[in-house]
Parts: structure tokens; sequence; C-alpha cells
């Protein structure tokens, strides 16, 4: 039989005394947890026990003494193996370390006045020891088998038995965190009570602050609950300001509540969540400054109003060029004039609504600026609506053209089926066969003539102003692609993968630590940590996309038909 014994590091130099830990039930493993240093009186030890247990809802138990010789400390050993009578197991475990050398020597001392325990692994048989070395702070704080992933009807394996040991026995770890009690012990956090007093007071002094500014959230929602008015939603909807607003009011709502996180996922969601809102704000307050040196905001507006001349001008200059032979392709002469001066009037009008706004461009810039003192992500939505406001007219002639083209399209399509004696069934949705009568074949073979001879002049308009509003949806796609990136990117688990990669774990693996002859063999268990890609796809936060999220083939398909693109349509998409 062999009989493995799991031994925290932070062990290996601690004084004489007692073990504490618990044996895995049905499997024959002992788990140490912390060593109780000499002098000690045995009936404070079995309270001390009582009251951790009560706490921690882990059945501890003495497992038995640790050796480590020091001057003055002759016949330390026959004392604490006579303690085996005072705290009764079917075995008792004495370790003991010689001064100089890493393996430990181990003897198991079987009770016979005791039955021997199933649970404990109790036999007479001689056993085979082997000591599994790991680090207590790393499986207490990792997350490689947590006790809410378990079925009910899952049988629990060794590995899983002790990593949950190890951390529901938080109560043993925190209990002389702040001040020493009537008993001294060694494990991860013996040392460093001054760090643990101020973390607790920082808990402390957190909760009021999030009782005030989840106050003031639930202020700021009903605020904007005018916004779920059906006009006003309507255009909210549309906008990414507005979209991005509710986003993060959410995301206050989650991040300073008053709740405990019940979950490692919820605990990472939140830590998520705070961490881009710090990064977010950092980098707004980054552009704010940037903005408002050196009068940036006024070079700004100098520079965007000749710009959006410029490209009036040169929508013109295409304008007339199409009205003309573009390309040498022969277009009719009459529609070419007629949409080519419809669309030069809006042009016309554009220009009149952008030397009218021109006076007031520089001080709407200098409000607008200070949005970035909310987050980089609000500078970059509002950078997002002002695209959209200055090239509204490229999206009016898109939709214009689509709307002729698809008339024109479909108008065909259903000529042709008339040519081939069937026609479309409304009601059951489908094309079902049907007889005309001649002067209905002569009619559509006249509409069908002057459709197919429109079609060039309107499909060329068409794919240019389709064009034109592609490169601005990737445009806007390339800054709401930043704002996703911004608000989704999981920072705190990806700096728990960098720094304390042990809190994201995926795996164990083991080494030989020391075999030395006439010692137990030695191995080291160490946690390996999880992949980046799998962090980013387990911890990434839900967000939406204002791009379309349509496959190539229904992409192209859709231009095809002249069917419309919207790419201000919201999508939530769950990614956890």
């Amino acid at each position: 039989m062999v009989l493995k014994i799991f031994f925290p590091t932070c062990c290996n130099t601690a004084d004489s005394g007692l073990l504490i830990g618990r044996w895995i039930p049905g499997q024959d493993s002992a788990v140490v947890l912390a060593v109780i240093h000499y002098p000690f009186i045995p009936g404070q030890v079995k309270k001390y026990l009582s009251e951790t247990q009560n706490q921690s809802q882990v059945d501890l138990a003495v497992l038995g003494s640790w050796s480590l010789p020091k001057d003055g400390q002759e016949g330390m050993d026959s004392f604490l193996k006579d303690l085996s009578t005072i705290f009764p197991n079917s075995r008792w475990l004495q370790l003991s370390r010689e001064i100089g050398k890493r393996g430990f020597a181990c003897q198991v001392v079987h009770n016979r006045i005791t039955p021997p325990d199933p649970a404990q692994g109790g036999t007479d048989k001689k056993d085979q020891i082997i000591f599994i070395h790991y680090d207590q702070r790393k499986v207490m704080l990792s997350q490689l088998h947590p006790i809410h992933e378990e079925s009910p009807g899952e049988e629990s394996s060794e590995l899983r038995a002790v990593f949950h040991t190890v951390a529901q026995s938080g109560p043993l770890f925190l209990l002389d965190r702040y001040d020493e009690g009537p008993l001294k012990l060694t494990h991860w956090q013996s040392e460093g009570r001054e760090a643990s007093i101020v973390v607790e007071l920082s808990k402390q002094a957190s909760v009021p602050l999030c009782i005030v500014l989840t106050w003031l959230v639930s202020l700021w929602q009903c605020g904007i609950r005018i916004l779920n008015i059906w006009p006003v939603q309507f255009i909210s909807s549309k906008m990414s300001t507005c979209v991005q607003t509710a986003y993060r009011t959410n995301h206050f709502q989650t991040v300073f509540s008053t709740k405990k996180a019940t979950s490692h996922m919820e605990f990472m969601r939140k830590a998520n969540i705070f961490v881009s809102f710090l990064v977010d704000m950092s980098l707004g307050l980054l552009l704010v400054s940037w903005l408002y040196r050196e009068n940036h905001i006024s070079q700004l507006a100098n520079t965007l109003v000749p710009v959006a001349d410029h490209v009036a001008k040169e929508l013109q200059e295409l304008l007339e060029w199409l009205m003309g032979a573009p390309a040498g392709l022969k277009m009719n002469r009459a529609l070419d004039q007629v949409l080519g001066r419809f669309f030069l009037y809006h042009i016309h009008l554009w220009i009149s609504y952008i030397r009218l706004m021109s006076p007031f461009i520089e001080m709407i810039l200098w409000y607008v600026g200070l949005s970035a003192c909310l987050g980089l992500t609000f500078a970059l939505s509002v950078l997002s609506d002002i695209v959209a406001l200055l090239t509204f007219h490229i999206y009016c002639f898109y939709v214009y053209g689509a709307r002729l083209y698809c008339l024109k399209v479909y108008g065909l399509s259903s000529l042709w089926r008339l040519f081939c004696g069937k026609k479309w069934n409304v009601l059951r949705q489908r094309v079902d066969s049907c007889s005309y009568d001649l002067d209905q074949l002569f009619i559509g073979t006249l509409l069908f003539t002057i459709l197919l001879f429109l079609l060039p002049t309107t499909a060329l308009y068409y794919l240019v102003f389709t064009l034109l509003r592609l490169v601005v949806v990737m445009f806007q796609g390339v800054i709401h692609l930043a704002i996703d990136l911004i608000n989704s990117f999981p920072l705190f688990a990806m700096g728990l993968r960098l720094c304390r990669s042990y809190r994201l774990a995926e795996g164990v693996k083991f080494r030989v630590l020391c075999e030395e002859p006439g010692t137990p063999l030695h191995l080291m268990m160490e946690i390996n940590p999880l992949k980046c890609s799998s962090v980013l796809q387990r911890y990434r936060t839900p967000t939406y996309s204002c791009y379309p999220r349509d496959s190539w083939v229904d992409l192209c398909k859709k231009l095809f038909m002249g069917e419309l693109i919207y790419p201000w349509k919201h999508k939530t998409t769950k990614t956890d």
C-alpha cells in the first residue's frame, strides 16, 4: 500500500510540534495543513481544532508529530510520540528532518486500541510512503477544482479532494493573521500580519464607498429612463454614445454592488470590468490633456470644415463624371440626368448646412472633448456619432440607390417568372404555376424591356454609393472594434496569467524533488497555468457590436439584391 502525504513547502523549516490536517476519505492519502509549535496544551489544541472545524466544515485532526532537532530539545521525539494516546487515530505519523538534508524520515505508528478507519486508509500492511510537496499559497488561491463544478453523482478524485481541503481550510489560515493566539502555527500566511490588517481595513472601508456609488448609479439610471420613451429610444438606439452610456451603467451596478461574489467567474467578471474601467478612464484623461494643450481643439475645428468641403467637392465631381460617359459606358441619358441632379441638389443642401454650422464647430468640439473625462470609449463613441452625422448625405445616397436598384431587381425577377408561366404565392410563400393571357404577356414584355435597359444606369449609381458607404462603415467598424476591445478585454485575468499564473490553473505536474537512499520519495507538485487563448475565451466580458455580423456569403447576397445594410444595429454577443 502506498501512503501519499501532501506536505506544504512552508512547513519544511517549522519548529517541532503537531501536524494538523485531514485524511482523504476513501484514499490512502493525508493532507498536512499546518504545524502547531511546541509548547502547547493538548486541551487548547482540541478546542482550537473544534472551533476551526465548525467554521471551515472540514474534518481537521492531528495527523502526527513533526520534529526538527534543535539545541536544548533532547527527548522531543519520544514526547511527541506519547501524544498519540491523547489524539487517538488509526495512524500516527512521525515526521522528522535533520538539518542539512532535504529528505524527511517518516514512521507510521498504528494504534491498536482504535480499529483501522477505512476513511483514513487504516491497514496493517507495511506502508510505502511518498511525500508530495505543494505550495500552499498557490493551491489555496488557485481555481483548479472549484467545488461548485462537481456533479451531484460524481465521485470526488484524490486531487480534487486535496485542492478542496486546502481551499476550505481558510479559517485555519486566517485566525492568527492579526495577532498571535495561545497557539503558534506555521502555514502560508504565518508571516505578514501587517499586510493582512491593511487588506482588512481596505475591505471595511470599501463597503460604505460601494453603498454611496450604488446610490449615485441608481440616481443616474433614473435620470436616463427618459431614453426608454419610444421616439427617444429609437434615436438613442442608433447613437453609439447612448448605447455606451447604458452599457457602462450596467457595469457600475455590477461592480459597485455590495453583494459578495458567490463564484470564481463572478469575481473575475467584476475584477475585469473594474480594471477595464480604470484603464478606460486613464486613457480618456490622457486624451483630454492632449486636446486642451497647445490649442489642439482649434486646430481640429479649423481642419474639419475644409475636409468636409473637400469631400463634398469630390462627391460633386464624381456625380458630374457619372452624368457624362463614365469609363466609356453608354448610359440612359434621361435617367442619368435625373439621378445626377437629384444627388447634386442634396450635396448643395449639405454644403449649406456645413457652412451654417462652421462658426459653432469649435465650441461643439470643446464640449465634446470633455466627454473623454468619462473614458476613452465615450470619446470614441462620440467620434463615431460625429462621423455618422458628417457622412449622413452619403448614407442617404446609398439608401436612395439601394431602394431604386432593389425595386428594379425584384421587378425583373417577377416579370421573368411571368415569362416562365409562374407566379409568387404570397400565402404559401412559394412559386406556383399560373396561366397568363396575351395582354398580360404584352404588358409584361414592355415593362421587362424598360427595366432591363434602365438597370445598368441604376446599378452604376448603386455600386458607386455602396462603395462609399462601405468605406464609412469600415471606418466606424474600426472605432467600434476599439471600443469592444476596451470593454471586453479581460485585463485583470491576463494580468493574473502573467504575474500570478497559479490563480488560473488547468492542471498539475509532478517532478522528483529528492530521492535519497533510506528516505521516502519526495515529489514536487506544480500547477500548470491556463493558456492565454483559453483566458481570453473564458473571461471575456460580454459586449455589443455595431458592425454587421453576417457572413461574407450573406453580405454579398444582400449587396447583389440591393438590400440595405444597417451597421448601427446593436447586437449583444455572449461569450462566457
